[in-house]
């Protein structure tokens, strides 16, 4: 048994860990704000950009509305001189920036045209550069639109091109062609820049948050780890009883936090099955012990009859007596050990059954009236009526008849027993009174343990095996009751059940459920 038990607990199996709830929080996270962060980041960048190339286009738009204001007061069509003369004068080379002449930016309405990416190129009816504040990257072709706006990427540098025809404003008849080159250099630094910075942040912002998040969830964490450590520290030990000192320390307690919560039914759960093991161990200790002397008794009179004793027929009928005495008193152990297993088990398998407590007390009243004439048995009854309690029916019974018995058994001089029954607001009382031995106060705490009797020479001669008591207080702590003992030494005992009486209203709710 104890090598079995041992196996039980050696079961748990190291495998080979991956990576833990830890590392995947703090990378779960990470990747989690590092998408959140790109999604914003996008959004961003893409608004900046929006916003910077709008800034860029302005500009060329300005000196597209420059250049066309001062143009459209000419009549005829565009020329080196008008140009010269409306754009600026002093200009010797229109195509070599380095002797763009200083007066072409003199007035003030010309400032635009100073900027060093925007270029602007006025062009004849024939699609000839008659005038170029610098260097166009970007030639006019007069067959394409003459008034777009685009954006071309020319020699890995993108550029926005704004054509626009120049109409007269006497005439209104078209005199030339305006085109302005924005050269975007600075835009795409400043979106490198700003690509760089997000991405930077980004990376920043999702090592920080793991590194956070890690050591958020190793504190998070802890009683896991606490309780991962109990389980180890369990499986470790060689004794018998490997959880009698250890528990989930309280540490893992006192956060007052659903882990802590857990650690708790942990450790009441160890303290459960402590008690089932040591019930475990009383119980096989106890049931050895008792069925050593029926088994003893039982093969001595087997070896007596193997010798000599078959052959006397007065010899044969006593040990055969004796031997079916003793198969009977180890039947009804086994018996009582079967009711107290199921006794254990009421919660789950009769948690819902509703009786009538007053009924089932009367019965078994008269019951012990009609089968004990000699005994004087008085009810003391203050239930008006019908009183549903939460309790199988014949647990109750078998409760009342455990404790009938016991006052009845121990009632040799006075053979008078008392059963009352009462209620208050919420549990129904059950009191029964025998005026027999008594039991001590050092043995009165002891009674419902499992094969405890207090005189075991005269309970075995009365046929006892001190599981009936024990019997009791398992069904009714099943259905969340109590059971006390009192008693004085010479003047008897008196054993009280308290269950808690049910709702009219849940009785019909269930009459209604079974309908």
């Amino acid at each position: 048994m104890k090598k079995k038990k041992k196996s039980l607990f050696r079961t748990r199996k190291k495998t080979k860990k991956g990576f833990s709830i830890k590392l995947k929080w703090a990378i779960g996270t990470s990747i989690g704000v590092l998408v959140i962060f790109a999604i914003f980041a996008v959004l961003l960048f893409q608004s900046f950009s929006n916003l910077m190339l709008q800034q860029e286009k302005q500009y060329a738009i300005d000196a597209v509305a420059v250049a066309q204001s001062r143009l459209s007061s000419l009549e005829n069509e565009l020329t080196n001189d008008s140009a010269k003369r409306e754009l600026g004068s002093n200009i010797s080379a229109v195509n070599q920036e380095k002797n763009r002449p200083a007066s072409l930016y003199s007035d003030s309405v010309f400032v635009t045209l100073s900027r060093k990416n925007i270029g602007v190129g006025i062009y004849n009816l024939n699609g000839e550069e008659v005038f170029a504040s610098r260097s166009l990257p970007v030639e006019f072709n007069i067959n394409n639109s003459t008034n777009t706006t685009q954006v071309q990427k020319v020699k890995d540098v993108n550029v926005l091109i704004i054509r626009k025809p120049v109409v007269a404003k006497s005439t209104q008849k078209v005199i030339g062609y305006i085109q302005v080159t924005n050269r975007l250099t600075d835009y795409d630094k400043a979106r490198e820049k700003l690509g760089l910075i997000f991405f930077i942040f980004g990376i920043t912002a999702a090592i920080a948050s793991a590194m956070l998040e890690y050591a958020l969830s190793a504190w998070l964490l802890r009683p896991i780890d606490l309780i991962n450590d109990t389980i180890d520290k369990i499986n470790q030990e060689d004794e018998d009883d490997p959880i009698a000192d250890i528990r989930v320390p309280i540490e893992a307690i006192k956060r007052n936090d659903e882990l802590s919560d857990l650690s708790q039914l942990f450790n009441d759960m160890l303290d459960r099955m402590q008690r089932y093991i040591e019930q475990q161990q009383q119980f096989v200790e106890d049931v050895s012990h008792e069925l050593r002397t029926p088994v003893t008794i039982v093969q001595g009179h087997m070896e007596l009859l193997n010798r000599w004793g078959k052959d006397d027929p007065e010899v044969l009928a006593e040990s055969i007596s004796a031997s079916l005495q003793e198969i009977n008193r180890m039947k009804s152990l086994v018996q009582e050990m079967l009711d107290l297993s199921r006794a254990e088990q009421v919660e789950i398998q009769y948690g819902k059954e509703v009786a009538d407590v007053r009924e089932i007390v009367l019965q078994v009243y008269n019951n012990f009236k009609m089968i004990k004439p000699d005994f004087v048995f008085l009810l003391d009854d203050d239930l008006k009526g019908k009183t549903p309690v939460r309790i199988y029916r014949n647990h109750l019974e078998q409760v009342l008849i455990i404790l009938m018995d016991n006052a009845v058994k121990y009632s040799e001089k006075r053979k008078e027993v008392h059963l009352s029954v009462s209620r208050d607001q919420r549990y129904v009382n059950i009191a029964i009174q025998d005026f027999g031995e008594g039991i001590s106060k050092e043995n009165i705490q002891k009674v419902f343990d499992r094969f405890y009797r207090v005189d075991k020479a005269r309970s075995r001669g009365k046929g006892g095996n001190g599981l009936g008591l024990s019997i009791a207080q398992r069904l009714i702590e099943g259905y969340h009751g109590q059971i006390t003992a009192e008693s004085v030494i010479g003047r008897g005992s008196v054993f009280r059940v308290s269950l808690p009486v049910v709702q009219e209203d849940v009785v019909k709710k269930n009459d209604s459920s079974e309908e």
